[in-house]
């Protein structure tokens, strides 16, 4: 016989060896011996229902049975991939185990409207090609293998990401990434895609993968929401070498920056800031004193970009500085209703002493960087909420199949079915309207985007967060009391409903969004039309 075929009886016996029939699982229905069958596998849990948290006897009462449906009335599958090492001893015989769709998977999904129309078969979309598909599929595939089980436990821990995670995230470029197109992605390569040829896209696909890192919003925005919303203004308005130096090391991952505006005396209301910055005699340093708060990522940052009053009352006598951590700057931790992994913070600056280099733009001219820097802000949040939201319809698809109630699946309830169709519906509006608004950025010049998109983001905005508020809703009714559990199977619905607030009030009240998107429009009223 040839070596190939005894490796092939080999292979042959070790196949059969690994699988069981029913019957025999049957046989082994006692406390001495458990076994039961989830998804065609078999799993000895003799042992384990010694030590299984939900109590011994549930899990015993099937042993020698299939106990799949009881499984996944109790649990998501990514307490079977916990497990499965220790307890798993074969498959069924004559049988093909069940492949499971996770959350943790990182293949495309095909649960209906878990992926927009591009990534749908047979479906069409003018806006993304080839490079688009893969790059999805890589960067998905990257973040579960390399960055979801740390992330889940930062999460877990209520701590922010390692700096360790913080850098290894960053040598794949995807901090540039995030800031879309630029003179920053030249010479970079980001899971197969040359910088230059890199569009808002692109970006788009990396804010929403960004958020399956963890299904949790303060981790996701431990990881580089600082950096997203506060290294622009040093790249556009920052003096060399100072930006080449700080862009650097956050890129690298080596040190992390956010964006410090709000105060408790002024939130959306950016033209009453107090906390100051008057130059030194020698006219070679700022001296910093005030507070800031809701910083996100400032409890561990080393760079604030800081809205400061340099002149008078007013728009017209702020300027933006980037400080450093040094003497006279410390942070204290905000404890969030989405938790501390996102390093929410109170910052005090007493008397900081701050080098005149590290103006960004004009003196008394920091109210224009800060309004330069807003539509990117605002849109980076939509296509945050938008994606958070479509991973919520599809957690509620999964659940209303496979949950029975009255003795039939809940899909076959009519008003389960409406409150998916409405919350299908929310979500595809908002995310062709962001796709609408994408391709304006990736056709419309720089110079005229901060006028001609400034209102539309600003409504989009709005209206992506009032629909998280009647996709959370909704999402709590189909899960029920699982919806307000931390843990199985509505552990996301219930994270999300926690976090839905932060999209409303960060970047812009939702008020403050409205009014602002309806006076930019009148600003454009033909004043000859007429009812």
């Amino acid at each position: 016989m040839s070596i190939a075929n005894i490796e092939a009886k080999l292979r042959k016996n070790n196949e059969n060896e690994n699988k069981i029939s029913r019957q025999e699982v049957e046989k082994h229905n006692t406390k001495d011996s458990s076994w039961i069958i989830i998804n065609g596998r078999v799993y000895d849990i003799t042992k384990f229902a010694l030590l299984h948290p939900g109590g011994e006897d549930i899990l015993r009462e099937y042993a020698g049975k299939d106990a799949t449906e009881m499984f996944y009335d109790l649990h998501r599958e990514e307490t079977l991939d916990k497990y499965k090492g220790r307890l798993y001893i074969g498959d069924v015989k004559d049988e093909v185990p069940e492949d499971i769709m996770s959350a943790n998977d990182a293949r495309i999904s095909t649960v209906p409207y878990a992926e927009s129309a591009k990534w749908r078969e047979g479906w069409f979309s003018p806006y993304y090609n080839e490079t688009h598909v893969e790059y999805r599929k890589k960067i998905r595939k990257w973040f579960a293998e390399n960055v979801r089980e740390e992330a889940v436990a930062f999460n877990n821990m209520d701590k922010p990401p390692s700096l360790e995670l913080n850098q290894k995230v960053a040598m794949t470029g995807l901090y540039a990434a995030r800031l879309g197109p630029g003179p920053w992605l030249n010479g970079r390569n980001i899971f197969g895609v040359n910088g230059e040829d890199f569009d808002s896209f692109h970006e788009l696909i990396t804010h929403e993968e960004w958020t399956r890192i963890a299904g949790a919003l303060s981790v996701q925005d431990g990881l580089g929401t600082g950096l997203v919303i506060g290294l622009p203004p040093v790249l556009l308005f920052g003096q060399s070498p100072m930006r080449e130096r700080v862009a650097k090391e956050c890129f690298d991952g080596d040190k992390r920056i956010c964006l410090a505006i709000s105060e408790p005396f002024a939130g959306s209301d950016v033209a009453n800031i107090k906390c100051t910055a008057t130059k030194t005699e020698d006219g070679k340093h700022y001296i910093v004193s005030g507070i800031k708060k809701w910083i996100t990522n400032g409890v561990f940052c080393d760079y604030f970009v800081t809205a400061v009053r340099t002149g008078g009352p007013g728009i017209g006598g702020i300027s933006l500085l980037l400080v450093e951590r040094s003497e006279g700057l410390t942070t204290k931790n905000i404890k969030t209703s989405y938790g501390s992994s996102a390093g929410t913070a109170y910052v005090i600056y007493e008397k900081v002493k701050v080098p005149v280099e590290n103006l960004l733009g004009m003196e008394n001219g920091g109210f224009q960087c800060i309004m330069a820097n807003f539509n990117h802000e605002r849109w980076f949040i939509v296509c945050s909420i938008s994606a958070g939201c479509r991973s919520i319809v599809e957690e509620c698809f999964k659940w209303a199949m496979q949950r029975r109630v009255f003795g039939k699946k809940l899909i076959s309830q009519p008003v389960i079915r409406q409150k998916l169709g409405t919350m299908i519906y929310k979500v595809e509006t908002v995310h062709a309207w962001l796709e609408e608004i994408t391709y304006q950025i990736t056709q419309m010049p720089q110079e005229e985007q901060f006028f001609k998109l400034g209102g539309p983001i600003a409504l989009l905005k709005t209206a992506a967060t009032r629909m998280a508020y009647d996709i959370s809703d909704n999402a709590c009714q189909i899960f029920g009391g699982r919806a307000i559990t931390k843990s199985n199977q509505g552990k996301y619905i219930e994270e999300f409903q926690r976090s839905i607030k932060y999209g409303a009030i960060l970047g812009g009240a939702e008020e403050v969004m409205v009014d602002l998107g309806v006076r930019l429009a009148q600003r454009n009223f033909p004043p000859q039309a007429k009812l």
